[in-house]
């Protein structure tokens, strides 16, 4: 912002609203008048514009301006150039490119000191140039110390220049005047994270102070669009690029300062790409704990210096920092925009405290060398003890004055100026996405929105940097946005800088508006104008807060408006609540254990103790204790609880159960969704998973390292049986064997890891699961550093190369938070993530789940809810102590206050509960209530059962001390057998005293005398305080007898969502909802809450309903006068869960509550004698509640009209019901379905109860991890409508990992993604039920393993086989090979046995006896599925496309030797007389497979496809070329023979049609095709096999011709083929072994073999050349094997032939059948004479496969293209009527007509089977009740003897010549027999009923003429029936 716009309005619609707002504001009549730019800005009523945009890139104008005088410039006139070289633009006269868009990736070598500055062309203004100049001719940061002259390299040809003037000669500036260094060097270069080279900081070569302060404060503004991207996300703190020696200092630049002895030294050591900027001390601290580990032992100086040292030589560090300032934070600083307090950041601040902190000298001062000598602020002596607080200065914009003095009691922060440089940074986002370059928000306007938000602030609420954050960019977006779309709408030719004519707030009207703006807030924010200089204001504010002028006031902000063109600024918090907060926020997580521990270990916390010990007016409590035991009273309260135990010991309790592994139908779905995730990943292109290859699965589950999760996993793995159900154990075993399946993350998980991976690698084909449990928990960058921490660990051991490139290891990621690992690097895509299904959207409904779960929404429901109590709470009186004792003890860190105020509360409520009720007023109501339940509740069950108090104090030493003193205190009182305490630390196992240790084995019926529990789920029903310890919980589960959750104590300061939820995730509970008629309360109303006043008798079941039914109402709170608090505010106590009490009415005034500060004495004794009868009739109600339990069906409620007389009369209510009830129940099982209650913090209450714009939880805006940070500070807000997948996709948008994080190295190469293909998440809320989910998974997975290796095969028996009995042994049992004369002498099997024909007509045979039962399958049953049976496949199966493993991709044609896809298309013609003219034929030919081919030259004709020698053995490869027909199954059919070859060498040819050729390309690309022609494209497959054929024999005609020229003799070349279905899985063998007693019959028996080993042994048979078909038998299951008997057999051969293409010449198939047309091939071979083999030793499996093949020929009508039902009878129709046609080939109806109608056409031959029906030449099925006897018509072929046979029928298919009148005659009819001719057409029918001569014998009527219901084009069947005579 220049002076030039200073006090001017552009805006006359922004100024008359601006200003009628100011008027509005100071008119109005109310107490605290609406400050003004609520309506401004807030509320985004206006659109206004800045001027901050266009600043940048008018930066050099702007300077020309200032340097130049307004006088014309001079006229320049350059050296010519020389001549040849280039001139070109951009370019050195070397031809080098210089432009910075070029060669921002290209490594440049830069000489020693020597720096990379961009030059400015007024060519080329959109371009720098970049050049290589000596530092020392270059200025510091202060404008100052160049040298005069110039040195400078040419970055391109690395020419060095000492002069200026020619320099820019040579890089082609083309000035036009004098060429100036000053003028033309602009910015400073550097490399980003990215690596890329980008522009920096400008080169400030003036000395003018404000011009320097303007650089300093406008670092993200002058930044390259590449500097400014860095500082959205973490700031990547670069360094320009310059070569030094690194131990001398160049000449005027600033060193390292030496602040004071030992400091420089204990610096970090620079590394690449970041800077070294000047530390505050906590900076300072910072950074010497990172270098020496974790491990240091603190000094013994305990002072804590908080802001920056004495500088006497200051100057910036050897690297600098783009854009680098003395006030610049460190490289941390800009990531810390979560929060003022460090919410939802845990990142590291500029005061990150411990106790091990170099002190500073008193007086020493704090210099910036930006600012002028004198000014300098003084901090107070004593400011802290004065002031009992640290205040927190923050800085704004402008440099902060030096500070001096008493520098430790303050506390500086750079955390407010990184948030206003990132929303200055915004429109750099908006201009990345096209939009026109903008103004982001002004100084001034940041200034007054910072002090509007501090003004909303309540007292006590710590200010969020979300919150104002989310300001800036509404504000932004509402008061630019529309501006800009309107502006580019209409003026889409102006220039953008237009719009820097808009100035919202000018400099003089700043100070007035924001005092205007804090004028109504009662001075809780108060505004400072500096005249001078922001020290002055800070020097006013320190003297203000030391007089005590500040104690009303929270915030001072300090505005100076004199010395600069800018505002300068910078916010004092001097609140003592806030700025504890904020300076305790400053701490990482481990930072504030390490400051807790050091402080307990200085004895820093003894002043605690001694002030405690005043407490009692009565006396010291350890005294009053003593007094305790030595009354007596301890032991009438021990010999009672002897008593009530012993009494318990000998009773039972019927409602204790515990279900520890039950699964519940949302952990299957779960499941299966995992499961389903990993098949998409097998089933993706990318074949990154193949499942098919893996026959096994282990695993191996990785916990964090806690003792108590390793164990819990355990048990939860062993009582799944997941182990017995992948076969890693034979059987059950021990807990200990299951523990090897389980790693804690320790340093011993290496050598578990190592050996996983070896397992891995020896173990290829089995899937190795590696599932990371609770993967939130570390997620830091290795590898592993040295010292205890466990830190980096994850990372390197998941992370590494073994287990990313395994292709067998699958890795399973599950956690509840899983927001740190969906950031822009992450490695696991999103579609490899499963979340829990979400209440929200019903999907659990879907589940049927008997439970509910009870997670974070339902305890924020119940806040909301309005009926009953809420789960959520805070206490507001423990609060009140603890803010009291921390403005007490300043110096001492919350956390141990809090823990000795709540242990002190403990301890009292311990001593109230056994007697001294006189204490009661020192302790809270609901620690109180606490331990009141906690005592009592045993005595309600006969087996002492009660519930679990959780007490969680994150640090391990304080919960050391709150063990030891409550233990203590117990035994004290005499309670030690009453309840056990527990500390519960993960690094440790359990320990449990020898009585409570007695009843939890007798309770869980545990025989082992050395059984300990080791989990916290085996302390069910144990009555306990569970002290759980530690800085995050690591996945321990919690009891169902869990009540109270008591989280007072956790980090309230440093906030994140991940942290937040996961405390409030041990409250997560699951509610069973099988009990309808008794709801589960989700609150015991003993506990007090002022709600009680106005509650009714149901209102537990009400809280129910809302809370676990997810009722959609609004959630808007009801107006209340009260928080969650139960003790401060309240005015009575509902003591019984049933008790009644009046409504409260409206103008019923509730008691006096406690003052909010109360001094310390007062706020100690927990108020008056009001406070004190409600404690009394707390406890009396208590106790009576605990004696006299209610059952849930009450009285109705009556107006009370008094407490005390409600009180009585619940009292009275409750022994009635008791008396009514007449038995106890057991308070365990009463409390089993009430969710617990959670105490939290005031400040975690309040922000988790608050709702932002987008519905949900405050907590959900909060920076989601400790190691991600925001990509941008202006995202949108988490919707509540954002399913699980769209919050991933927020956060894989809107966050990125820090260094730290070990995605932070994923980046992809070229690539926009990264993600690891074998990753999946599982996500769900915590306690929901994940692990049982992730270990059903792995049995299903196992399970689906098994069934992929497993496959459905037909399992059928033979039919007709029994008629078979009787023949006589042939071939010896056990023959290898047949001999064929042998064969030849065996008779004929005419019966078809093969099962899938059992629906087919019978062929009829000499001694042909048909079973009397008939078909084994009905008419009606032809459809039905066929008995299959599932096995596992073998080494030697056939496979489908899916499968892809190692062995098969060069066979798949994954050969790198050829491309995939690189084949040749071949035409192949020849004639063929039948068909009346040629066939041409194509074959597709991949490279790697024509060497099975002859060409006429390499790449010329195909000639013919090469056929081996008869002679010719090769023991690796099979001679018969391998036919495949297939259609339909490119994907389905068993086309791979690798394995069934075992890898032999084999021709294989798919025999697909025209129209699927490309489809069988694209999955099979390395295999040869043979494309039927177009006209077979709606063939059967007939036509395939009749083309196989046909195409081989004119192959070997071809091939005897080619090697009879080499001399080999036709006889010797091979006349094979196999004809195979494209189902044929498997092959087996017979073998026989002798008995044992070697005298019975050998015992056959099946295994499986490679179809190699068949063809081979076929192949191999003697005199094979005899044979015309050789085959084998159908695999079954049943009598297999009994066939064998015989050794071969003469029959039927099907589905996979061997076929002798030279002996069946004259045989042809079919070419128009569709079914059988291998029965009727079989009958025409062996009419001719022919020898048919089946090799009964061997046998075919057959896969299932339910689609292609004859299911592609769907029958449906032409007039509609939708299948419908057509019956048979509508097949054939009579001729030229107008029956509805059919699309379907004429054939095909012709053979579904007779298969169904052939029992009507043929009447008499209906279950006639000793008078068949003739077929004369053909086969065709006429269903299974008509026999059929098949005759050849040719000369001397062979036939059936049908002398003096009478037949029932004559079928005459397609007549040929060789059919005679007299051969019809030959054979006699029974009278009434029927004739069926059919023929291609009408014509043809006539001519042969002439030809034939069948009037003579046959009559015929008219009508018994049809045809197929076929149109004319489609050339229909015509057949004609008649009757014989």
């Amino acid at each position: 912002m220049g002076n030039s716009y200073a006090g001017q309005l552009k805006t006359t619609r922004f100024e008359e609203v601006l200003h009628n707002s100011i008027e509005a504001s100071l008119r109005s009549s109310t107490v605290a008048p609406r400050p003004v730019f609520s309506q401004l800005y807030l509320e985004a009523e206006q659109q206004i514009t800045s001027v901050r945009a266009g600043r940048a890139e008018n930066e050099e104008e702007d300077e020309d301006e200032s340097s130049e005088s307004s006088s014309p410039p001079i006229p320049y006139l350059m050296k010519p150039p020389p001549q040849g070289c280039c001139t070109t633009d951009g370019f050195c006269q070397s031809g080098k490119d210089l432009r910075l868009g070029s060669l921002s990736l290209e490594s440049l070598e830069v000489p020693p000191g020597f720096l990379l500055v961009g030059a400015k062309s007024p060519s080329l203004p959109e371009h720098l140039l970049v050049c290589a100049v000596d530092r020392r001719f270059l200025p510091d940061e202060s404008g100052r110390n160049a040298l005069l002259g110039f040195s400078g390299n040419c970055i391109g040809c690395g020419e060095n220049f000492r002069y200026f003037t020619e320099f820019s000669n040579h890089i082609n500036l083309k000035l036009t005047t004098q060429p100036k260094k000053q003028k033309h060097l602009k910015y400073y270069l550097f490399r980003n994270t990215q690596g890329t080279l980008a522009k920096g900081a400008l080169i400030c070569w003036k000395g003018t102070e404000g011009r320097v302060r303007q650089l300093t404060s406008n670092t993200c503004l002058n930044a390259s669009p590449a500097e400014e991207h860095s500082h959205l996300g973490p700031v990547a703190s670069a360094e320009p690029l310059c070569v030094l020696d690194q131990n001398a200092a160049a000449p005027g630049l600033y060193t390292v300062p030496s602040v004071a002895a030992g400091l420089t030294s204990d610096l970090p050591p620079l590394v690449s790409g970041t800077s070294a900027p000047l530390y505050s001390s906590r900076e300072e601290h910072s950074a010497q704990q990172t270098q020496r580990g974790s491990g240091t032992q603190p000094p013994q100086n305990t002072s804590r210096p908080s802001v920056i040292g004495t500088i006497t030589n200051s100057g910036p560090p050897k690297k600098r920092h783009k854009g680098w300032s003395p006030e610049s934070p460190s490289p941390a600083d800009p990531l810390r925009k979560s929060q003022l307090s460090g919410a939802s950041n845990g990142t590291k601040t500029d005061s990150e405290a411990s106790g091990s902190l170099p002190q500073l000298t008193p007086g020493s001062t704090h210099s910036s060398p930006l600012l002028t000598p004198g000014e300098t602020v003084t901090v107070p002596d004593n400011l802290l003890t004065v002031c009992r607080t640290q205040p927190v200065i923050f800085k704004g914009h402008g440099n902060l004055p030096y500070l001096c003095g008493n520098v430790k009691d303050v506390i500086v922060s750079s955390l407010l100026q990184s948030c206003y440089r990132s929303s200055q940074a915004l429109p750099r986002v908006y201009e990345q996405y096209g939009t026109s370059p903008v103004q982001p928000l002004s100084v001034e306007m940041q200034i007054l929105l910072t002090v509007y938000y501090l003004v909303q602030l309540a007292p006590d609420q710590m200010p969020l940097i979300e919150d104002l954050e989310q300001i800036f960019m509404r504000s932004w977006r509402e008061s630019h946005l529309t501006e800009i779309r309107q502006y580019q709408q209409t003026h889409p030719q102006l220039l953008p800088q237009a719009l820097a004519q808009v100035l919202p707030v000018t400099l003089t009207q700043l100070p007035w508006l924001a005092k205007l703006a804090a004028s109504s807030c009662n001075d809780s924010v108060r505004v400072v104008d500096c005249a001078h200089s922001l020290a002055d204001g800070l020097t006013d504010t320190l003297r203000a807060l030391v007089e005590g002028q500040l104690d009303k006031t929270n915030f001072v902000v300090i505005i100076c408006t004199a010395k600069s063109r800018e505002a300068e600024s910078c916010l004092v918090v001097t609140g003592r609540h806030q700025a504890r907060a904020l300076a305790e926020s400053m701490y990482t997580p481990a930072e504030c254990l390490q400051e807790i521990s050091y402080e307990l270990v200085t004895g820093k916390a003894a002043a605690l103790g001694a002030f405690f010990s005043t407490l009692c007016p009565e006396g010291d409590v350890d005294s009053l204790l003593d007094k305790f035991s030595a009354d007596g009273k301890a032991q009438v309260g021990l010999s009672n609880n002897l008593s009530s135990s012993e009494g318990t010991d000998q009773g039972s309790c019927s409602e204790f159960q515990v279900k520890w592994q039950e699964i519940r139908p949302i952990q299957l779905a779960v499941a299966r969704k995992l499961l389903s995730h990993v098949c998409a990943i097998a089933d993706s292109s990318s074949q990154n998973l193949d499942l098919g290859s893996f026959g096994k699965v282990e695993f191996l589950i990785f916990v964090p390292p806690s003792e108590v999760t390793f164990q819990q996993v355990v048990m939860h793995l062993w009582n799944s049986g997941i182990l017995l159900e992948l076969g890693l154990e034979k059987e059950l075993v021990s807990k200990k064997a299951a523990e090897q399946y389980v790693v804690k993350l320790d340093l011993e998980a290496r050598e578990k890891i190592n050996t996983f991976i070896q397992m891995s690698q020896r173990n290829p084909y089995t899937l190795f699961i590696l599932v990371h449990d609770h993967a939130h928990w570390d997620m830091s960058s290795g590898p592993l550093a040295p010292g205890d921490s466990y830190s980096g660990l994850v990372d390197e051991l998941l992370n590494c190369r073994e287990i990313s490139e395994a292709p067998n290891i699958l890795t399973l990621h599950v956690t509840s938070f899983p927001f740190g690992l969906q950031t822009q690097l992450t490695r696991i895509s999103p579609y490899n993530e499963v979340h829990w299904p979400s209440a929200y959207n019903n999907d659990v409904d879907l589940y049927h789940e008997s439970t509910k779960y009870f997670g974070l929404s339902e305890l924020l429901d119940s806040t909301r809810s309005g009926h009953g109590l809420p789960l959520l709470r805070y206490d507001s009186s423990f609060e009140a102590v603890a803010m009291s004792l921390e403005e007490r003890f300043p110096r001492l860190h919350s956390g141990v206050i809090r823990t000795y105020v709540l242990i002190q509360h403990y301890a009292v409520a311990l001593m109230v509960v056994s007697g001294r009720s006189q204490l009661r007023k020192h302790t809270s109501v609901e620690t109180l209530e606490m331990l009141q339940g906690l005592v009592s509740a045993p005595q309600q069950c006969p087996c002492g059962h009660g519930h679990m108090v959780l007490l969680r104090i994150p640090s391990p030493p304080l919960a050391s001390v709150a063990f030891e003193r409550l233990c203590r205190v117990r035994e004290r009182l005499g309670l030690q057998n009453r309840f056990e305490i527990i500390l519960g630390n993960g690094s440790s196992e359990l320990s449990v005293g020898k009585h409570f240790l007695e009843q939890l084995k007798m309770w869980l019926k545990i025989q082992d005398a050395n059984w300990v529990p080791q989990t916290y789920l085996e302390l069910e029903a144990l009555p306990c305080i569970l002290i759980f310890t530690g800085m995050d919980p690591q996945g321990e589960s919690l009891p169902r007898s869990l009540k109270y959750c008591d989280l007072r104590l956790i980090n309230s300061t440093c906030l994140m969502r991940t942290a937040l939820e996961q405390e409030l995730g041990l409250a997560a509970y699951l509610v069973t909802t099988e009990q309808c008629g008794e709801r589960a309360a989700v609150s015991d109303l003993s506990e007090s809450d002022p709600e009680k006043m106005s509650s009714t008798d149901n209102e537990e079941e009400e809280v129910v309903v809302d809370a676990l039914s997810s009722v959609n109402r609004s959630p808007v709170k009801r107006q209340r006068s009260f928080s969650h608090d139960s003790a401060s505010s309240s005015s009575s106590l509902k003591t019984s869960t049933c008790s009644d009490t009046g409504a409260e009415k409206p103008g019923h005034n509730p008691l006096p509550s406690q003052a909010p500060n109360p001094p310390d004495s007062a706020a100690l004794k927990l108020g008056q004698q009001t406070q004190q009868q409600v404690a009394d009739r707390a406890v009396r109600g208590a106790s009576e509640e605990q004696a006299n339990p209610c059952t849930p069906h009450d009285g109705q409620r009556r107006p009370s009209k008094s407490k005390s007389a409600s009180s009585a009369s619940s009292s009275s209510t409750r022994n009635s019901a008791m008396s009514q009830s007449g038995r106890e129940r057991c308070s365990w099982a009463r409390c089993l379905n009430r969710p617990p209650v959670v105490f939290l913090p005031k400040a975690v209450y309040d922000v988790v109860v608050s709702v932002d714009s987008g519905g949900l939880p405050k907590s959900t805006s909060f920076l989601p991890h400790l190691s991600v940070s925001w990509a941008s500070s202006f995202r949108p807000l988490l919707s509540k409508m954002m399913t699980c997948t769209e919050q991933s996709l927020y956060y894989r948008q809107w966050t990125l990992p820090k260094q730290t994080h070990m995605d932070s190295s994923n980046r992809a190469e070229g690539r926009t993604d990264n993600f690891h293909p074998r990753r999946l998440l599982l996500s769900g809320p915590p306690q929901v039920g994940k692990t049982g989910a992730y270990m059903q998974f792995l049995g299903i997975l196992s399970r689906m393993l098994i069934r992929l290796m497993e496959i459905d095969i037909y399992d059928e028996e033979d039919i007709n086989f029994s008629v078979q009995e009787g023949s006589e042994q042939y071939h010896p049992q056990g023959a290898a090979w047949p001999a064929a004369d042998i064969l030849e002498s065996m008779p004929f099997d005419y019966t078809v046995h093969d099962p899938k024909y059992d629906d087919i007509s019978p062929v009829f045979s000499p001694g042909f006896a048909f079973s009397n039962e008939g078909s084994s399958r009905k008419q009606d049953d032809v459809y039905l599925r066929r008995r299959t049976t599932r096995i596992k496949l073998s080494k030697y199966a056939a496979y489908n496309s899916y499968h892809h493993c190692e062995q098969c991709h060069q066979y798949m044609g994954f050969n790198p030797r050829f491309q995939l896809y690189e084949s040749t298309l071949h035409a192949f013609t020849f004639s063929y007389l039948m068909l009346g003219e040629e066939i041409q034929l194509y074959f597709i030919i991949p490279k790697s497979k024509e060497h099975y081919f002859a060409f006429s030259q390499p790449g010329g004709q195909l000639e013919s496809m090469r056929l081996p020698l008869t002679s010719s053995r090769n023991p690796d490869g099979i001679k018969s070329p391998i036919f495949t027909p297939t259609t339909g199954r490119h994907e389905h059919g068993l086309f791979n023979l690798y394995h069934a070859m075992d890898g032999a060498s084999h021709l294989h040819v798919l025999v697909v049609k025209e129209y699927e050729m490309a489809v069988y390309k694209k999955y099979w690309p390395n295999h040869i095709m043979l494309v039927l022609p177009t006209i077979f494209n709606g063939a059967g497959v007939g036509a395939a096999h009749f083309l196989i054929k046909e195409l081989s024999y004119h192959n070997l005609e071809l091939e005897r011709h080619r090697q009879a020229e080499l001399g080999v003799r036709p006889q010797e070349v091979w006349p094979f083929i196999v004809l195979a279905d494209d189902s044929c899985v498997m092959w087996n063998a017979v073998h026989s072994s002798t008995s044992a007693d070697g005298n019975s019959a050998p015992m056959l028996s099946e295994r499986n073999v490679s179809l190699k080993r068949v063809l081979q042994h076929m192949e191999a048979t003697p005199g094979v050349a005899q044979y015309g078909l050789c085959g084998m038998r159908k695999w079954s299951s049943r009598g297999g094997a009994a066939q064998c008997r015989e050794p071969f057999s003469r029959c039927h051969l099907h589905d996979l032939v061997l076929l002798n293409v030279d002996l069946t010449q004259n045989v042809q198939y079919n070419q128009h059948r569709f079914t059988c047309d291998d029965v009727d091939f079989n009958l025409r071979a062996h009419s001719a004479g022919l020898l048919l083999c089946r090799f009964n030793s061997f046998s075919v499996m057959k896969k299932q496969i339910p689609i292609g093949g004859h299911r592609t020929f769907i029958i449906k009508s032409k007039v509609t293209d939708v299948p419908t039902t057509v019956p048979a009878s509508q097949y054939t129709c009579a001729p030229d009527s107008k029956h509805t046609f059919l699309s379907a080939p004429p054939q095909l109806l012709l053979e579904k007509y007779l298969q169904h109608s052939g029992q009507r056409l043929f009447p008499l031959s209906l279950t006639n089977h000793g008078h068949p029906v003739l077929s004369v030449d053909c086969y065709l099925n006429l269903g299974p009740e008509v026999t059929v006897c098949y005759v050849s018509s040719r000369p001397h072929s062979v036939n059936v003897g049908s002398a003096g046979m009478l037949f029932s029928g004559l079928l005459l298919y397609g007549c040929d010549s060789f059919v005679t009148a007299g051969f019809i005659k030959s054979f006699h009819f029974l009278k009434g027999a029927t004739l069926c001719v059919i023929c291609q057409d009408r014509n043809s029918l006539r001519q042969t009923v002439g030809r034939l001569e069948l009037e003579e014998e046959w009559r015929f009527r008219l009508r018994d003429e049809f045809q197929t219901a076929n149109c004319r084009e489609d050339k229909p069947l015509f057949f004609l029936t008649g009757k014989h005579v």
